[in-house]
């Protein structure tokens, strides 16, 4: 008797069946092999290494210099744990889709709908606030005679989209070189400063003695470390965005994982070196608000060094490096999303040199509007943080499920710890989430109130027109194929 052959169940289907056309996906196309192990690394430490120059001084301010210790400790824990279980889900799904891409195979098409949008959230504002921070240190230089800064924010995006709109491997090649000078000059200022260390330099804030748990090294009490959390980050903020360069990078699955733990491992070392240089060298209580700190370290009766005017234009140069790299991670971010059809798809149009044009242009717009419009940095950052924060939990969560559904999916890279690894990200997310209320309330609920006309928009039209064929939803379907097949194995 002849052997039965049956046919898997089919998925439910998510998109009419011209969606997925070879002609919509080959007007999509990425460059691929475009970017190396080495472009990868400077990609991440280039999304982050304008906050080692200024930003996280401010958590003095809500902590303290022990306060704000534990907090960068706790966040550095957070951010290596979730690098960790990221590597493990980009070596298995390698797509342009990234974070969202890893939550929409785990936790449905709401999961990664809303993973997405908060990915973008903070890829869209970082780079507004980063033009403002761009535009004042160009004004302090006194640099081409500017006394106003919006020529400068409209400088930076049309010159930078337009190198990412050239091509990918000329971006990348730009992006190293940039952050290469800014890694360069933190070293060199770590070692500068350290020849002034001074350990009683470091509790020189005075003590909140109401705050509960006040000492000299938690001037601000115990709640001093919670509300410092989102300081924290910022030595860290940006590098989970490695995996959006998925689809352009040679051999991702082994690539990636690898790139993003050794951008992890600079990312920290500089963050160690630079806090402890700067606040041992100019003191917490002078750089809890100080604009540019480390210059503010340098100082020599209120005059900045020749050190310092070095690392003043070296600060210039981290922040065009965090900016450039964010602008393509915002353009991945989009582009995916709009790909599988979650944003309207013209959205990821690529051209012939296969940059996703307006997927660069009109968050571009965006930004350089709202930069020009309200002028307020700190607040677009804190949104952008806040954003941030949603999407960690979410991706650390998509690695939990996929370990616990998934046990047997082909992992070319293992997460150390497993689950263990990615519950710790989680829950140290879910306090930084919460921090954020802390430090802004006003940026939280702005943040919240985007992600619900967002959510009214993919509720009410977006989630009826999904691509079927795109990559990210191939790889949800053919998982949603292979777990009816074994329900219907386990029936019989």
């Amino acid at each position: 008797m002849a052997e039965r052959t049956e046919t898997p169940p089919a998925p439910p289907a998510t998109a009419t069946a011209d969606d997925g056309s070879a002609a919509y996906l080959e007007k999509r196309a990425l460059r691929r092999g475009s970017a190396g192990p080495l472009l990868l690394i400077g990609l991440g430490v280039a999304y982050v290494v304008s906050g080692d120059f200024s930003g996280w001084n401010f958590g003095l301010a809500h902590g303290g210099f022990g306060g704000l210790a534990v907090a960068v400790a706790l966040m550095g824990l957070m951010y290596t744990c979730m690098v960790f279980a990221l590597a493990e889900m980009a070596s298995v799904l390698p797509t342009a889709g990234g974070g969202y891409g890893f939550a929409r195979r785990a936790l449905g098409p709401w999961g990664g709908f809303l993973t997405g949008t908060a990915i973008l959230i903070e890829y869209v504002l970082a780079p507004a606030a980063i033009s403002l921070f761009i535009g004042d240190y160009v004004e302090s230089l006194n640099l081409f005679g500017l006394t106003s800064s919006w020529p400068v924010y409209l400088a930076c995006f049309v010159v930078f989209i337009g190198i990412h709109l050239w091509g990918v491997g000329e971006a990348l090649r730009f992006s190293f070189i940039v952050t290469g000078i800014a890694v360069a000059a933190l070293l060199i200022f770590a070692a500068g400063a350290f020849t002034d260390f001074d350990a009683g330099r470091l509790n020189d804030i005075a003590v909140d003695r109401d705050a509960f748990g006040a000492s000299s090294w938690l001037p601000f009490g115990l709640l001093g470390i919670w509300a410092s959390f989102p300081f924290g980050m910022w030595f860290f903020l940006g590098v989970e965005g490695v995996p959006l360069a998925a689809e352009e990078t040679k051999d991702p699955a082994r690539t990636l994982p690898k790139a993003m733990a050794t951008a992890t491992g600079i990312l920290l070392v500089l963050a160690l070196l630079t806090f402890l240089a700067s606040t041992g060298a100019g003191g917490a209580d002078a750089l809890k608000d100080a604009g540019n700190p480390l210059v503010a370290a340098l100082q020599t009766d209120g005059h900045p060094t020749t050190l310092g005017r070095i690392v003043n234009y070296a600060g210039l140069a981290g922040l065009v490096a965090s900016f450039f790299s964010l602008i393509y991670a915002g353009s991945r971010q989009l582009f995916a999303l709009s790909r599988a059809g979650y944003l309207p798809r013209f959205l990821s149009l690529t051209s012939r040199r296969k940059a996703p044009y307006l997927g660069l242009l009109v968050p571009g717009a965006l930004a350089f509007t709202l930069a020009a419009t309200t002028g307020d940095g700190a607040l677009m950052l804190n949104i952008a943080v806040f954003g941030a924060t949603i999407s960690y939990a979410l991706m650390s969560l998509s690695h939990i499920v996929l370990r616990r559904r998934e046990p047997d999916l082909a992992r070319p890279y293992r997460t150390p710890g497993g689950v263990v690894t990615s519950a710790t990200a989680f829950v140290l997310a879910c306090a930084a989430l919460v921090a954020t209320f802390l430090v802004d309330v006003t940026a939280a609920l702005i943040a919240l109130g985007v992600y619900a006309v967002a959510a009214a928009y993919f509720a009410l039209y977006s989630r009826h027109r999904l691509v079927a064929n795109a990559p990210e939803e191939e790889f949800a379907a053919l998982a949603a194929a292979e777990a009816e097949l074994t329900r219907e194995e386990l029936r019989r």
